[in-house]
């Protein structure tokens, strides 16, 4: 089916997909790509070197300036502002407009801002009004200027540990999570008037052999760490002081949890996509591992680590 190009609007391009629906007062440069089903509301603007993907709705009020990449199914909210120039001059133009990308999924909320040169990951999503100075991770919901990080699609909060967190009466033992293979572990609390001791032992509490451990503290609050699975590598984290937020995915469930208490602990199998945020000023969360450092061992693409996670199913 042809697109429809209402005849208020003005399109030199011939690069319009199939069932894409072109309304009045918009503008489109000759060289401009866009693709299947697509919808473009009243009154937006698309220059030369953009290319837009399948099944994307661009809503009114918004200009798409060159360098701007929209993968499919890409939602972009009235009066969203992008820009490609980080130093713009009047009548000065750089040798080459930085290249901005929307992946897959992601949604734009109304009125955000989105600076030059920003990759905005897979599924994410962007408050309305949102002013983002930095590349977005897959599935990362952020809000406010400049946006932080305030939560992951689909990533409910473990009900065990986050909702009872403050409960003593939790028994210790080992909890299933809603990601299979995640596990919750509540170690052995003691408390007298001498202080309190909490206590596991490798290969038990801690569910493999330890090779190696590292510390993670002093994080900005700002601040996303992980963001990376592991081929063969077993992990358990402790936030032994202060306290962050966990998300564990395995390419189709999400979880989030908060560390928060020093008895208990997460265990993260290998082919897990794992990331730590919401870092209090005091956090300090320990981490043991199952095998010396090896860079070949990380998978740090989300998009390969979720057809790799999806060739293991």
């Amino acid at each position: 089916m042809s697109p429809y190009i209402h005849p208020l609007a003005d399109v030199k391009s011939k690069n319009i997909g199939e069932n894409s629906r072109i309304w009045q007062y918009v503008v489109i440069f000759p060289q401009a790509r866009i693709g299947r089903d697509a919808n473009i509301c009243s009154h937006c603007l698309i220059e030369n070197d953009v290319v837009i993907g399948d099944r994307v709705t661009v809503k009114s009020g918004v200009q798409l300036w060159d360098g701007l990449r929209v993968h499919d199914d890409v939602f972009i909210g009235p009066n969203a502002t992008f820009t490609n120039d980080r130093m713009p001059r009047s009548k000065k133009l750089p040798e080459k407009f930085l290249e901005t990308v929307l992946e897959s999924g992601v949604s734009i909320g109304a009125g955000a801002v989105i600076l030059p040169g920003i990759r905005v990951g897979t599924n994410a999503m962007v408050a309305a009004g949102a002013v983002v100075t930095r590349s977005v991770p897959p599935n990362a919901i952020v809000v406010g200027n400049p946006a932080r990080i305030m939560g992951y699609v689909d990533a409910g909060y473990n009900g065990v540990i986050n909702e009872k967190s403050d409960n003593k009466d939790i028994e210790p033992g080992v909890y299933a999570t809603q990601v299979p293979g995640v596990s919750i572990h509540k170690m052995d609390r003691f408390a007298d008037m001498r202080g309190s001791l909490t206590v596991g032992e490798f290969e038990r509490t801690v569910p493999f052999s330890v090779k190696r451990y590292f510390m993670v503290f002093d994080v900005p609050s700002a601040e996303t760490r992980g963001e990376h699975a592991h081929w063969k590598c077993h992990q358990f984290l402790i936030c032994v002081r202060g306290s962050c937020s966990v998300v564990a995915d395995d390419g189709k469930n999400r979880e989030e949890f908060l560390l928060d208490r020093p008895d208990t602990g997460i265990y993260l199998p290998p082919m897990i996509w794992g990331i730590q945020y919401k870092y209090s000023s005091d956090a300090l969360l320990l981490v043991f591992a199952s095998e010396y450092y090896s860079a070949k061992d990380y998978i740090r693409s989300y998009e390969d680590f979720k057809n790799f996670s999806g060739d293991r199913r």
